[in-house]
């Protein structure tokens, strides 16, 4: 008879035995990596009116997505006015949007069209 211990079977040293977990282990850090694969280009111009206001808040325990969130909207032209807060080219990519619901941080922003192109007060 093996001895447990928290319901894994160990050695008299109390090391696991056997290739017990490495298989899914394997598969949650590929999926954590997944959606770093996958990669959006901007289709608008360098000196496209910034008309879209995006306002954003997605939960610590998402950092991954959310830094890569930002990442995107960097590469769209868009420009931070205020932590959570961007402007930048409008429509965004409705590949990029399906894909956000996809990693389901789809309903954790808003978008609110401008009348007038923002301009920074550089």
């Amino acid at each position: 008879m093996s001895p447990y211990y928290k319901g894994m079977k160990i050695d008299l040293l109390g090391l696991p035995v056997g290739d017990f977990n490495k298989s899914d282990r394997v598969k949650k850090k590929n999926r954590k990596r997944n959606f770093y694969h996958i990669s959006f280009f901007s289709r608008f111009p360098e000196n496209a009116p910034k008309n879209l206001l995006l306002i954003y808040d997605i939960p610590e325990a998402k950092k991954k997505e959310r830094d890569w969130f930002r990442r995107h909207l960097i590469k769209f032209g868009y420009i931070m006015i205020q932590k959570s807060v961007w402007v930048g080219p409008s429509p965004l990519p409705k590949e990029f949007l399906d894909y956000l619901k996809e990693i389901k941080i789809g309903d954790s922003f808003k978008t609110f069209k401008l009348a007038k192109g923002y301009e920074s007060k550089k």
